[in-house]
Formats: structure tokens, C-alpha cells, sequence
């Protein structure tokens, strides 16, 4: 989902000449392999948004996977981008990487001052290496590597698994199946009561874009809207897309997470950015990638 937007965003800037491969084409886990493409290759942009990524079930049930599959790929693309010369790259990480239970909205400098998230710790600690990476990699060395922070992410592309998806396609599908079958009851996980901020894809990649295209060479930046809502609200608005008028019921047997991540992003509107999807927008085209995905309906 990432990735493909960055590209979309470059393209319709009017970049043309891109190197990309499929996970089936390079496995970016084997570092002999990664060293190769690079040496071949030899890109002098990289935008590195390939990840183990899933949702709040997935980050619990598949801890090793999502610590060890992050770790590799941030290690070795970082490493061999610095080792071939790319003159700059964009390591596109979570907003999952700061504390719990962080003062809010969240300032890029709470970053490890206090405990993660338990549902996520293996994600959020692979994250935070992977912008330890940039950052060492700046002062030893000068490469011009930066570190961006997305809020929740949405929109085209997204993944629709409900074993592995995050919380606003999740409702999405769930909404939509509703729907179909007549069903009265639409089920949440956990309590409806978390906060979260959700950016819309495509602002996404206009950020990371206009961020490389900037004369700043390293650092950390969060990327969102400013502004949060409850789990409930989201189920209501998604409903409302939908056009599904059935009733919420809570399972409070599920997890919540976090309590709230809404993430302070002055750092990056003082060099001139702001999303401009807003969220009722940003799901209704969303909805409408997932109604295009004819093994779904």
C-alpha cells in the first residue's frame, strides 16, 4: 500500500526512471542478495516502505516474525544503500514506535522514554532500530538518511485479511459483510474507547515526496492529521460509508492497545506540509478500492 503510493506520487511528479523488485523477485531478508541488487543497480534514491506489517492480531500472535523479518530488512537495505553510495534514502516507519502511554499529541523527541505497547512491542522495537540505523548511519558516516513516522495508514491497497488487517480496513470488510447478509449486529474488538489518527495514503506518500525533495538530511518526522477519534466513531462513520444500519457490539475480549497515539506533527508542518484527505473522503475512496476487489463482495 505504502510503496505503491510513493511510486504513484513520483510518477505524477514526473519521475520515470524507477528500480523496484517484488518480495518474489528479491527477498530483502538475505543480505547477500540485498548487497547484489544494490551493487547492480546502484539507485541513487530509495524510499525503503517494505515491512512485516499487520494488524493488532498479527503484531501479538507473530512476535518473532514481525521482530526478526523487520530487523533484516531495515538492516540490510540501510547498510547496503550507505555501502553503494545512494545519496538518500527514506526509512518509512509507525507511529506504534513511541510509549503507551506518551503525553500527547506524541513529539518525535518521546521516542524511548518510557515502556511500549505489549500487543506490538516486536514491531515497535524492529521500528525503532530501523531509525537508529538512519540516524548512526548520518553521524558516522553523513549519509543523508531520514526517518519518517506515519500515523494509522489507510487507503488504496490495503490489505483486507481480517486475521491480519488493521483496525480501519477491518471495519470496512466487516461493515460491508454486515451489509450483504442482513446481519443486525456489527462486532468491534475491545471497547470502542482508544483514540487513533488516521492518515490517508496518498498524504502519506505526498509527505515522504515533499521530505526528499527538502534540503534536510537526517532526523525524525511524524506524518499525520493532527486530529483523532474513538474506535467507536470510526465504526460509525464507516457504517455510514457503507451504508450498513445495523447496531455496534463491543467484544471486550479482545484487545484495546494503545489507549491513544496522536502524534504532534509541527516538526513537519514548519517546512510546509499538511494532509489534505479528510477522513470521511479518505474512506469513501477507500471503499471504493475494496468494492473494485471483486473476490470480496
Amino acid at each position: 500500500m505504502a510503496g505503491s503510493a510513493i511510486q504513484r506520487r513520483l510518477s505524477a511528479a514526473g519521475f520515470s526512471n524507477f528500480v523496484t523488485r517484488s518480495h518474489a523477485e528479491l527477498d530483502l531478508t538475505q543480505q547477500a542478495a540485498v548487497d547484489a541488487f544494490f551493487a547492480a543497480e546502484k539507485p541513487e534514491i530509495v524510499f525503503l516502505a517494505a515491512g512485516r506489517v499487520g494488524g493488532i492480531k498479527a503484531n501479538n500472535n507473530f512476535r518473532a516474525e514481525f521482530i526478526y523479518q523487520n530487523l533484516m530488512i531495515e538492516a540490510n537495505v540501510i547498510h547496503s544503500a550507505w555501502k553503494h553510495g545512494v545519496q538518500r534514502l527514506l526509512f518509512l516507519g509507525s507511529s506504534c514506535i513511541y510509549p503507551r502511554d506518551c503525553p500527547q499529541p506524541i513529539h518525535e523527541d518521546y521516542l524511548l522514554t518510557g515502556p511500549l505497547e505489549q500487543t506490538n512491542e516486536s514491531y515497535a522495537v524492529a521500528k525503532i532500530l530501523g531509525v537508529k540505523l538512519c540516524e548512526n548511519y548520518h553521524r558516522q558516516y553523513g549519509a543523508q538518511f531520514i526517518a519518517v513516522m506515519p500515523s494509522n495508514l489507510y487507503g488504496p491497497n490495503d490489505s483486507y485479511d481480517l486475521e491480519n488487517c488493521h483496525v480501519l480496513p477491518a471495519l470496512i470488510c466487516k461493515a460491508h459483510a454486515a451489509k450483504m447478509s442482513g446481519a443486525s449486529e456489527l462486532v468491534v474488538w475491545g471497547s470502542g474507547l482508544p483514540r487513533r489518527e488516521f492518515l490517508f495514503v496518498e498524504d502519506m506518500a505526498d509527505a515522504c515526496v515533499h521530505l526528499m525533495e527538502s534540503n534536510i538530511e537526517s532526523g525524525l518526522f511524524n506524518v499525520g492529521m493532527g486530529s483523532d477519534l474513538p474506535i467507536s466513531e470510526l465504526a460509525e462513520l464507516i457504517m455510514e460509508v457503507v451504508g450498513y444500519n445495523g447496531r455496534i457490539v463491543y467484544d471486550h475480549s479482545q484487545p484495546d492497545g494503545t489507549p491513544r497515539k496522536l502524534l504532534n506533527i509541527n516538526r513537519l508542518k514548519g517546512l510546509g506540509w499538511t494532509a489534505q484527505t479528510q477522513l470521511r473522503e479518505g474512506i469513501a475512496l477507500t471503499y471504493k478500492d475494496f468494492l473494485s476487489r471483486t473476490d470480496h463482495l
